[in-house]
């Protein structure tokens, strides 16, 4: 089986990237012009990106398939929006809106000159004008009047200190909305005094163009608003959609130094004092083929209509950190070869050993983010799609372009020539001096024939090796994992679920504002849910039927989170007005044939579907409290949909924020999900990669091991279970299996007697390609922590724990638990091979192996 895992798997894509490489060195100049012609070709799809973006934040962030989304669905089919009888308590939609919250940080809100000052920004904002509408002719009315706010009616200046106002519910208006930061009098329902005003302004939705116009005047005049005294925040329902949009913008200045930071890295990394070996033009053209896969990935995908959400714009950091590291992987096979050779076959052995690495690190990680297509998220969909299919071009082009540009300073450096200049210059055995960066280069170890080795390699085989292996060393580490899995699984269980809105708008958003003071001031009571009765046969008029529903209703309100006695019925107003007049309702035709009449006087016209004489559905509504948190949110969402399924009568419960609240249904099974199906894959993976299972094991463990520990930090660092760091889970996975297989086969492979010696030869030769490549990748995204989105944000920091812990398990942990289990040093099958010295055989496999692993880890 190890044999066949050697043999059948490795060595025909070997051979095959063999011919490869030969082929690229040949022809180089062609596949160095078409990757750069199809990219511009490709690039042109960004014509369309405006076409293509998808900054909705309903279509984006919340659950394609949420169960919210049906009962809308149900309460938009039975009861339709009247924007001539208009009432907020009963859209199925938020609504088209404005609103200004007025807050006295310090005083009472409700004097005299405090409202003076609210009537006049009242005025203010019903004299805004566009063209020639203005708010009196797009405002929803009730009759012919506009709808406005409750608290105009109940106070009128100069009498509001002596007004009572009853709190929440004010002769039968809800008043909780509009007046927060309340204090009552003592043992009473009367307000003394308060700190916020909130006050709203609907629109009716017949010109949607005409009213966002209105929304950004009213935006303009709000943000210039300042009363002495006072604080005052807005918001619209068009701001979330836009202030999500423009916070993408603060990311576009971090791209400049992104790159610049990825190709000094690059350029530090390889250049040469040495004249000619110096590679600091093959750095910057590494850069460079990250840069085109990135261009002609999205450019493709736009072509073909793929939606754009602003969760992409961190791709093209992520790409380019793994375009930086494959750019390492070849030039450090490159290196390996014999300087003296030709450049094709040097090209040959660079890609039999560089490719195959490339091949099976860009197959985890695009299998990572394909894999991610399975949530319902369209944020993460998109986000998927886009990266993963930037993954496969990283890959495609730097086999062709990279590789082609590689075999021309191939060309360069087989004639001695100066990496600036090009001019020819004097080889070590033709001067007294080994190498300057002037004129004398082309130094190499004249032992191997190869190009002479990095310092840092010997740093880890002679220093951090035996230190690594030492038995104190081991004991320390065992001990300091233990504390990390322990605080791991202790933030695991701390993890809070959920996207908060405003953190999808720029940190210096009014959104933020708005938001904070919704949630210190009007947080008490929560959404004003409906309940909707879908049963078209339930018999209002039957009292056994009515006992029923009543039960229902009255477990609703035993829920910890919903209001005792709030709840707004027309059935119970209904058989009241039949107590008064005397009206037998138990009687199916005196029951429909009074019901019409008494629904137009009372108000519920619009909570019963009425048609042919049928009640085709009716709704009720309940008042929920104390819903300030993502956890009360989840738990009332639970709770309500629980209990209306527990009702004998079909029931729907909705709300319009429930299409938001959805996420937390599906957020944990969805993470769980996706990271189980791609550990599985991995370890698929990992089982062709390694040719042993019992390590095979261990890298889905150390995979286990890392997502642990950044779903666990994610809660030190105040990250949330969300689509958005769902997305970095995914890549963890990708990303941590590269660090752990890589070492794990180096492991294995070593030809090294004891379990210390394995760990030493392994570290030795992956200890400074592991570094090199997770520095790469914290660089490609370390900008991203500078921007002012919590989107990008979070990418940032999940990325920087995915490589930290990766980088650590893979030089740290996993090195000294392997050496703990000598049953992993069984040799990778080699009989094939095998000379008449056993000691020749393993030195075969340990020479091939050095060349694998000096060049594997693309991160």
């Amino acid at each position: 089986m190890a044999g066949c895992n050697t043999d059948c798997v490795e060595k025909p894509i070997a051979r095959g990237f063999e011919i490869l490489g030969r082929f690229v060195g040949r022809h180089h100049l062609w596949f160095f012009i078409l990757p750069m012609l199809i990219s511009a070709v490709l690039g042109g799809g960004f014509y369309f990106l405006a076409d293509r973006e998808a900054n909705g934040i309903e279509e984006m962030f919340t659950p394609m398939d949420g169960p919210a989304k049906d009962e809308r669905q149900v309460v938009k089919e039975y009861f339709p929006q009247n924007d001539s009888d208009f009432s907020r308590l009963r859209l199925y939609t938020e609504g088209t809106f404005a609103s200004l919250i007025i807050v006295t940080p310090t005083a009472n809100i409700l004097t005299n000159p405090a409202f003076t000052k609210i009537i006049a920004m009242d005025r203010e904002v019903k004299a805004i004008e566009v063209g020639t509408f203005n708010f009196s002719n797009l405002c929803v009315k009730k009759g012919d009047v506009c709808v406005l706010n409750s608290i105009f009616d109940i106070v009128k200046t100069p009498n509001v200190t002596t007004t009572t106002i009853g709190y929440p519910y004010h002769d039968n208006i809800f008043i909780a909305s509009e007046i927060g930061g309340v204090k009552l009098k003592t043992g009473s329902t009367e307000i003394e005094s308060a700190k916020a005003i909130r006050l709203f302004y609907f629109l009716k939705e017949d010109n949607q163009t005409v009213n966002t116009m209105w929304l950004q005047k009213f935006i303009e005049t709000a943000s210039t608003m300042q009363k002495e005294g006072m604080t005052i925040s807005y918001f619209t329902s068009i701001s979330r959609d836009e202030e999500f949009e423009k916070s993408s913008d603060s990311i576009i200045p971090l791209f400049s130094l992104t790159y610049a930071l990825a190709i000094s890295f690059s350029i530090i990394s390889c250049i040469r004092l040495d004249c000619v070996r110096n590679k600091v033009w093959v750095a910057t053209f590494g850069v460079l083929s990250a840069g085109m896969a990135v261009l002609s990935s999205f450019g493709l995908l736009l072509y073909c209509g793929m939606p754009f959400a602003m969760t992409v714009a961190t791709a093209p950091f992520l790409i380019l950190g793994i375009g930086v590291d494959d750019m390492f992987i070849m030039v450090s096979c490159w290196q390996q070869t014999q300087v003296h050779d030709n450049v094709e076959d040097r090209m040959a052995a660079t890609y039999k050993e560089a490719a195959v690495s490339i091949t099976i690190t860009t197959l985890t990680d695009a299998l990572a983010f394909y894999i991610g297509l399975l949530t319902p998220f369209g944020s993460v969909q998109s986000f998927c799609m886009y990266t993963g299919t930037a993954v496969l071009f990283c890959y495609l082009y730097n086999i062709t372009f990279f590789g082609a540009f590689l075999a021309l300073n191939g060309r360069r450096e087989k004639s001695n020539r100066h990496w600036l200049t090009c001019m020819k210059v004097s080889e070590p055995e033709e001067s007294s001096e080994k190498y300057n960066i002037c004129s004398v280069g082309g130094a190499y170890d004249h032992e191997t024939g190869k190009e002479e080795p990095m310092p840092i390699n010997n740093f880890f085989k002679t220093y951090y090796g035996p230190f690594l292996t030492n038995n104190w060393t081991k004991g320390f580490v065992i001990l300091f994992y233990a504390v990390y899995l322990g605080s791991s699984i202790y933030g695991c269980l701390q993890i809070k679920e959920g996207i908060d809105l405003k953190n999808l708008a720029a940190d210096s958003s009014y959104v933020g504002s708005y938001y904070d003071n919704e949630d210190k001031f009007f947080s008490e009571y929560g959404p004003n849910v409906m309940v909707v009765v879908t049963d078209s046969a339930f018999k209002y008029w039957d009292e056994s039927a009515r006992n029923v529903l009543d039960s229902c209703l009255q477990n609703f309100e035993g829920l910890p989170m919903v209001s005792q006695n709030r709840t707004i019925s027309w059935l119970n107003e209904y058989l009241t007005f039949g107590k008064m007049t005397h009206l037998n309702l138990s009687e199916e035709n005196t029951f429909k044939s009074h019901l019409s009449a008494f629904l137009e006087r009372s108000g519920f016209i619009q909570d019963v579907n009425l048609t042919d004489n049928t009640i085709y559905a009716s709704r009720v509504f309940i008042q929920t409290v104390n819903v300030s948190t993502a956890v009360d949110e989840k738990n009332m969402l639970n709770e309500l949909r629980e209990a209306a399924s527990d009702c004998s009568v079909k029931l729907v419960v909705y709300h319009p924020a429930f299409i938001y609240f959805d996420q937390y249904a599906v957020i944990v099974s969805n993470t769980i999900q996706n990271i189980v199906v791609a550990t599985l894959a991995m370890l698929v993976i990992s089982l062709l990669l390694i040719p042993n299972p019992i390590c095979s094991l261990w890298v889905t463990f150390a995979i286990a091991s890392v997502i642990v520990g950044v779903a666990g930090f994610m809660a030190f660092w105040d990250v949330n279970l969300d689509s958005v760091s769902m997305i970095n889970l995914v890549i963890c996975i990708g990303f941590s299996v590269d660090f752990s297989a890589h070492i794990s086969y180096a492991f294995v492979s070593s030809d090294k007697r004891t379990a210390n010696e394995k760990a030493i030869d392994a570290v030795y030769h992956l200890g400074y390609p592991i570094i090199q490549g997770a520095v790469s990748t914290i660089l490609g995204v370390v900008a991203l922590s500078a921007a002012e989105s919590y989107i990008f944000r979070t990418f940032f920091k999940i990325m920087f724990l995915v490589i930290l812990f990766g980088a650590v398990h893979g030089i740290v942990f996993i090195p000294v638990f392997l050496s703990f289990f000598g049953i992993c040093s069984a040799k990778v099958g080699d009989e094939e091979d095998a000379g008449d010295n056993p000691r020749d055989n393993t030195y075969q496999l340990k020479q091939k192996m050095n060349d694998d692993t000096v060049c594997e880890n693309n991160f």
